[in-house]
């Protein structure tokens, strides 16, 4: 081969030489990005693709962490709620098992045929433009964690910022837990909807399904659930990617890195619901790529939550997202939790 550049551009050995390392660093670049963010940045067969969002809502669904079934089933069913389309959406849920409950309200629905007349009492109500849309879906076809927002006029005059366990069967919808800042909605506002403490659900249907089938995602939430039942930040922080990212919502908390998150926790031991020896994993949720658990809590005044977990492909986290019920606690939970954040 010649090495010299022709003057119609011929490729020399130098240039080839100079292509072949390029091609040789993207393919260690490729190397390092989570497997399921790769398969769905490459446009290779296979690869996941966005299953779109509800019509008139601008914000991306980010499905990186999820299967493209799963995303694509429950971007499914929000179009469809949102479209009022009552018996398109019930066409997703499974005949049995089948449950709805609102963990923040104690709303239980048990079967079928309540959920069908939930919605058809609410969706002819609902205000032209309202609409309920996923922002984020994490897991596959058989459990996810979806978080997602109700616009306001679907239950109340605020918006809800949800986050869902749900439990798929045989690709239909069985089971359903919703958790949310009844904070965000207003306090007042939730008090006109809330079920009384004492005619709250207690069981909330995770014997009924099967959960996560993934050995990766049960054995994070078992080391970080025990650690965390222990109040040991340092060990939790183990368990976090080098960029991960902690967040709180209720306490409106972000906070980055292992060290920094393991210190959080340590200080914060006293406050959040789902640290303590009181705590308890209900159901786990999700695959290698994301999911979580939602977990219970003997001893505060916070008796249950959901976290949402993403993992790298090295099965670290990379992001973990708290939900419960800010209501629960008075103002100064809230700012002590902000103090806590405080690095010195």
């Amino acid at each position: 081969m010649n090495n010299h550049i022709t003057s119609d551009g011929v490729t020399t050995r130098r240039n080839l030489l100079r292509a072949g390392a390029l091609a040789s660093g993207a393919a260690a670049a490729a190397s390092l990005v989570p497997a399921g963010a790769a398969s769905a940045a490459t446009g290779n067969r296979g690869a996941a693709r966005s299953p779109g969002q509800v019509p008139g809502t601008c914000s991306a669904v980010d499905i990186s962490h999820a299967t493209p079934a799963v995303a694509e089933r429950l971007v499914r069913y929000f179009r469809r709620k949102s479209a009022q389309d009552l018996d398109g959406t019930m066409a997703l849920f499974a005949r049995r098992p089948c449950m709805y409950i609102d963990a923040t309200l104690g709303w239980d629905l048990g079967s079928w045929a309540e959920i069908h007349a939930f919605f058809a009492q609410y969706m002819p109500g609902w205000p032209a433009g309202s609409a309920s849309y996923p922002v984020r879906i994490l897991g596959d076809m058989r459990s996810a964690v979806v978080f997602f927002t109700d616009t306001a006029g679907l239950f109340g005059p605020s918006e809800l910022r949800l986050a869902g366990a749900v439990d798929l069967e045989n690709g239909l919808i069985a089971r359903q837990v919703d958790y949310w800042d009844g904070r965000h909605f207003g306090v007042e506002d939730l008090a006109g909807l809330q079920v009384p403490a004492d005619r709250f659900p207690t069981d909330f249907g995770e014997s009924t399904v099967r959960g996560s089938r993934s050995a990766v995602m049960q054995h994070v939430v078992r080391d970080l659930a025990g650690a965390l039942r222990k109040g040991d930040g340092a060990a939790a922080a183990r368990l976090f990617a080098p960029d991960a990212v902690f967040e709180d919502a209720p306490a409106h908390i972000r906070i980055e890195g292992p060290r920094s998150i393991g210190g959080y926790l340590t200080a914060a031991s006293g406050l959040l619901p789902y640290v303590g020896k009181g705590t308890g994993v209900r159901h786990v949720l999700g695959n290698e790529l994301g999911g979580g658990y939602e977990y219970t809590s003997a001893d505060g005044p916070v008796p249950r939550g959901l976290v949402g977990l993403e993992l790298d492909r090295w099965r670290k986290i990379s992001r973990f997202t708290a939900m419960w019920d800010g209501a629960l606690v008075d103002d100064a939970v809230l700012l002590s939790l902000a103090g806590k954040a405080v690095e010195r």
